[in-house]
């Protein structure tokens, strides 16, 4: 959708104008982002406020993540990472389980520092606890973002979110996705079949990298070097398993008429 945008703002200007031209339409999307995410977070902060409610006065919300879908990846306040911001400024209790999201570690890298440069309580865990602690009764809410989502409701995100999203239905967890309008394909009517899965290098999976004690970072294999690796970066979750989308205009069922009703929305 940025994409798009930009050229067809660009195309019918002079060549010399360009380059302002561009760089001043970045900004209006940079400001937009920041305004859209900030609105994704005042409407997830209602889900979290209305679990905070029904629990013993100052328990703790517990809410479990996957990669990072924070103000690293986008601008300010991020999409799944808003509304926890929101409540914890707010003087909610949260605490959020942070899923270490392999083999690039987004989760443990990124989510983690975020959280923690804002100050927010977490935990990293591996990414298979998950349905571990749902059925421990250890989460409230499973808030993800999106990378991809299709005209019925079907959520494209990082390889491991289909799985968390099978264990929350299961445990009656409820599983909410923080979608921005731009990245919804309304083209897409079925994403299993239509939306095509990047599959990554093998090093990706074999080799992982880190700090030693001095603060240096090294590479280290951890499989035999001619195992035979795949390395899909994505799946996607059926809207049927999703509870909600939550977006800068509000919170939509995951379903062809959900979407018709978003849709609406954006063209009102």
């Amino acid at each position: 959708m940025g994409a798009d945008r930009m050229l067809s703002h660009l195309l019918p200007l002079d060549p010399l104008m360009r380059m302002d031209a561009a760089w001043a339409e970045a900004g209006k999307l940079c400001n937009e982002d920041v305004q859209n995410n900030s609105a994704i977070g005042d409407h997830g902060l209602k889900l979290i406020e209305q679990i905070a409610s029904s629990k013993p006065q100052h328990e703790t919300v517990n809410i479990l993540t996957h990669c990072n879908a924070g103000w690293l990846a986008t601008v300010d306040w991020g999409t799944a990472t808003s509304p926890i911001y929101k409540a914890f400024d707010k003087g909610i209790s949260v605490h959020v389980y942070v899923s270490e999201t392999r083999p690039r570690n987004q989760g443990a890298y990124l989510t983690a520092w975020e959280l923690g440069q804002h100050g927010v309580p977490h935990t990293l865990v591996v990414d298979n606890a998950g349905g571990h602690l749902m059925q421990q009764n250890k989460i409230d809410l499973v808030l993800v973002g999106s990378d991809r989502t299709t005209n019925q409701g079907d959520v494209c995100n990082k390889i491991g979110t289909y799985l968390k999203a099978l264990a929350a239905v299961d445990n009656n967890i409820p599983f909410y996705v923080a979608v921005p309008t731009s990245s919804i394909d309304f083209s897409i009517e079925d994403g299993l079949k239509e939306i095509t899965i990047e599959e990554r290098g093998d090093d990706e999976v074999k080799v992982i990298s880190g700090l030693d004690n001095k603060g240096e970072i090294h590479e280290v294999r951890i499989s035999p070097e001619n195992t035979a690796v795949s390395n899909p970066a994505f799946d996607v979750t059926p809207g049927r398993l999703v509870t909600g989308l939550i977006t800068e205009k509000g919170i939509f069922n995951a379903s062809p008429s959900g979407l018709k009703l978003l849709k609406q929305s954006l063209l009102s």
